[in-house]
């Protein structure tokens, strides 16, 4: 089966001033539904898996879909910067960049469990402006932009009106993934909420956005995994920064934050912020 996507699919942005985040947003839902056939023609089917140098696996899924959408934006913006988890790129601060996470993850996607996401971020000059959660097999999209408000399924949704911790749904993908000194903070703080469980990567900040949890806190996360979540919870209601509770940029340290309210936001800092 070959599920290559050809630049002259590229989708056209549908306002005429290409810069303008309507155009984009436009430009990023096009690429997601150009690409979404990519993983689906390998999900649930026999593949080849490796291990990188981190010890996380890769499939031929994770490089086809990144091929795949480089090729779209080379097309359509040949100026900006592209920084992906397969073929790598500069991390700029400056000027246009596209984020990529063409699997994220790609664990669930090897067993055929359907909560594996596509993540495509547009930052300038570092700081992400547009971000999209795309979950092929599921059929749910989050779409976030600076300034506008998170929709599910073209639809707006909103977080969880949850102010308190001890009222709060915790959630991080893996314990694994968190450093010693950061599993001592996060053990902390998951003793002062509700209730913590444990997987989903990308989906857990969807599901966040959308109220189903209200808290997600992670660890060791790179710009693919974390730059296109910030605009998506934003634009809900939430609020996502780092554990100094400094807003995301490609430089960030990976060590992310996301909550329903700025209230519970500032209480859960108080655990994980090394001051």
């Amino acid at each position: 089966m070959d599920d290559s996507v050809s630049p002259s699919e590229a989708p056209t942005p549908a306002a005429a001033h290409e810069g303008s985040l309507a155009a984009l947003t436009t430009f990023v839902a096009g690429v997601a539904d150009a690409v979404a056939p990519v993983s689906l023609g390998h999900f649930r089917h026999p593949l080849s898996i490796e291990h990188k140098a981190d010890e996380s696996p890769v499939t031929i899924a994770d490089r086809e879909v990144e091929s795949a959408i480089r090729a779209l934006i080379a097309h359509q913006y040949p100026d900006h910067g592209i920084l992906g988890e397969e073929e790598g790129g500069a991390p700029t601060t400056e000027g246009p960049l596209w984020v990529i996470d063409p699997i994220d993850g790609t664990r669930s996607f090897i067993a055929g469990i359907p909560l594996y996401g596509t993540l495509i971020a547009f930052l300038v000059d570092g700081r992400p402006r547009i971000g999209m959660i795309d979950m092929p097999a599921l059929k749910e999209r989050w779409m976030g932009a600076a300034d506008r408000p998170t929709t599910f399924n073209d639809r707006p949704c909103r977080t969880s009106d949850c102010r308190d911790l001890a009222a709060a749904r915790l959630a991080a993908t893996s314990i694994d993934l968190f450093e010693v000194a950061d599993r001592e903070r996060f053990d902390a703080l998951t003793r002062a909420v509700w209730q913590r469980q444990f997987g989903g990567d990308c989906y857990l900040y969807g599901a966040l956005a959308s109220g189903g949890l209200d808290l997600v806190v992670e660890s060791n996360l790179k710009p693919y995994d974390f730059c296109a979540l910030a605009p998506v919870v934003a634009g809900a209601g939430g609020v996502m920064t780092d554990w100094q509770g400094r807003p995301l940029t490609v430089a960030s340290d990976g060590r992310v934050l996301a909550a329903a309210t700025p209230d519970l936001h500032a209480q859960a800092l108080a655990y994980l912020s090394s001051d």
